[in-house]
């Protein structure tokens, strides 16, 4: 099988030749799309047909064609996002059970093209014959979750790059952007019940440049938000790509933003809360909310909000890295944990994630949040102690290590694996004092490309329970969309075939050909207009000297 058949990234499930001649686009080829099959036809035209100039027009009697189809049995035998792909002359047919399906296959035919059906309009001069190989593809994910988080609180990115970022998940075949909307150091999201979330707290006068510990300063102001509309448009737009948009809302650490537009949601109590402003440099916070009904209530109504404009069965609440000293020495949050019978500032926290997560499922979602949010027990809300712990749709997102997740499973709740050790994207790609503001661990793109996401101490429903995995995008570092794509590409491609892909375990996968097929990957990055990191190290424009990271030596933690 020669290099054209195997180029193909995330590696189908199976890819071989046919006996017949391989097929052409060009300006004779139409598109006869079957019933239920006419938003992937408008995808194929827009972006397809846009890059190589066809005009793909709806079937009329041409043999050469496109045959789009949905097919119960294609959805018994390949699953929900699976897909069947038949490159043989005279034509092509895209089959699956489900539009998403039939869409990853057109996703695959774009790349079969070449790197230049990656681009926006044709550069060739006129090209008018697409030739594709004579193959027969049968393909489904090992994952239901695929997914990148992206961090907009601490760097704000623009619509237009939210927009392109989920075209570039789509063409990686990853459907979950998990949007962290809120922290300490801006909100995000439009709430016109609470104007000032935006209004101020969306703002911040100055940003620390490198880690927490640099000397320097970005003096500008920085901020941004997305209205409603902004969200409904991204979301629609996720949705033809069949991607799920999950927001996060911070609670109840992570919110000095939130504090510094509504004073009264901190521990006015311990501090004077009123000269609070939106924090200006990274780390742990110790301005948290209250333990009050009055916070209670504002959340809830900030997530009539939320729900109203992301249909996401999941919702991410956060829970992560909140200090407890404000709890300690707050006689309002003494008094609620006298109230509730808790044992301690702990069951604090887990008493405020469990209302949430009751108030989701009382509306048919779902909460997850980082692993912290296993922590604490007590009684759940309204002091029924038969009820403790999550509900039982919970789901957890394992940041610190495998250990969370592995309890939650344990526990009977879903898991998203994304250790910090292995796929969180800010860390360094390199250990050359070249990278730009070098965080954590090195973390090359064999490194992720070696990450599995089931560990060994799960077997059987407990390893069932992690519904996938994700890479996570922290912007602390990451000030713009220059910044985002040198850390997060090529490496989310790697996280990609993780997730699709049926892979052996980490010692017996074949680096050398995943590195033979990224050469072809690259050119389409190229085409994307992605400003990758490139495999012998930054250009000079990537690099950031002068500005301080945080290195950690060593190989990373299997915790």
């Amino acid at each position: 099988m020669t290099d054209v058949l195997t180029d193909l990234i995330p590696l189908p499930r199976t890819v071989r030749p046919v006996t017949g001649a391989g097929c052409v686009l060009d300006a004779d080829t139409e598109i006869e799309a079957l019933p239920g099959t006419e938003d992937v036809a408008q995808w194929l035209r827009a972006t397809i047909g846009a890059a190589t100039g066809l005009p793909l027009p709806p079937y009329a009697a041409a043999e050469n064609r496109v045959v789009l189809r949905l097919s119960p049995e294609a959805e018994w035998q390949l699953g929900p996002e699976g897909y069947r792909l038949v490159t043989e002359c005279p034509g092509v047919l895209i089959e699956a059970g489900t539009g998403t399906g039939l869409f990853w296959g057109a996703q695959t035919l774009r790349q079969l093209l070449g790197p230049a059906a990656f681009r926006r309009a044709p550069v060739d001069g006129g090209r008018r014959k697409w030739p594709l190989p004579a193959l027969r593809i049968e393909d489904t994910p090992r994952f239901a979750w695929r997914g990148m988080m992206l961090d907009v609180a601490r760097h704000f990115m623009p619509k237009d790059g939210v927009l392109r970022y989920l075209d570039l998940l789509a063409a990686h075949k990853l459907n979950v952007l998990h949007l962290h909307l809120t922290d300490d150091q801006g909100w995000r999201i439009e709430i016109p019940r609470y104007p000032a979330l935006t209004e101020v707290g969306g703002w911040r006068e100055r940003t620390k440049l490198g880690h927490r510990a640099s000397p320097l300063w970005d003096e500008r102001p920085h901020g941004g938000f997305y209205t409603q509309d902004d969200l409904r448009e991204i979301v629609a737009h996720a949705a033809a790509r069949h991607i799920t948009v999950v927001p996060e809302i911070d609670i109840p650490g992570h919110s000095q933003a939130a504090i510094a537009a509504y004073p009264e949601l901190g521990n006015t109590d311990v501090l004077d809360t009123g000269a609070l402003k939106v924090w200006d440099t990274w780390g742990v916070n110790p301005n948290v909310l209250a333990p009050t009904d009055r916070t209670l209530r504002f959340y809830e109504h900030v997530l009539e909000e939320v729900l109203a404009l992301f249909p996401s069965p999941f919702v991410h609440i956060g829970g992560d890295e909140c200090p407890k000293d404000q709890w300690r020495a707050s006689p309002t949050a003494r008094a609620r944990i006298a109230e509730l019978g808790l044992a301690d500032e702990d069951a604090l926290q887990s008493w405020f994630i469990r209302h949430f997560d009751r108030w989701l499922a009382d509306r048919g979602r779902r909460l997850i949040g980082w692993d912290e949010i296993l922590e604490g027990g007590g009684p759940a809300p309204g002091g029924d102690t038969t009820a403790c712990g999550l509900a039982p749709g919970a789901a957890v997102s394992s940041w610190r290590g495998y250990a969370g997740g592995i309890a939650a499973a344990r526990a009977g709740h879903d898991v998203v694996m994304c250790p910090e050790q292995q796929v969180y994207l800010d860390h360094r790609q390199h250990a050359s004092p070249e990278e730009p503001v070098p965080i954590g661990y090195v973390r090359t793109l064999e490194d992720v490309y070696g990450f599995e996401p089931v560990p060994p101490e799960l077997a059987g429903e407990d390893a069932a329970r992690v519904l996938g995995t994700q890479a996570n995008v922290w912007t602390e570092v990451m000030d713009s969309q220059q910044r985002v794509d040198y850390q997060v590409f090529p490496r989310l491609t790697a996280l990609a075939e993780v997730a699709w892909s049926q892979l052996p375990p980490p010692a017996a996968r074949d680096h050398h050909d995943f590195a033979r097929r990224m050469t072809t990957h690259y050119a389409r990055l190229d085409a994307l207009g992605v400003d990758y990191r490139p495999p012998g190290g930054p250009h000079p424009w990537q690099k950031r000297p002068g500005v301080l990271g945080r290195p950690i030596d060593g190989a990373p933690p299997n915790v």
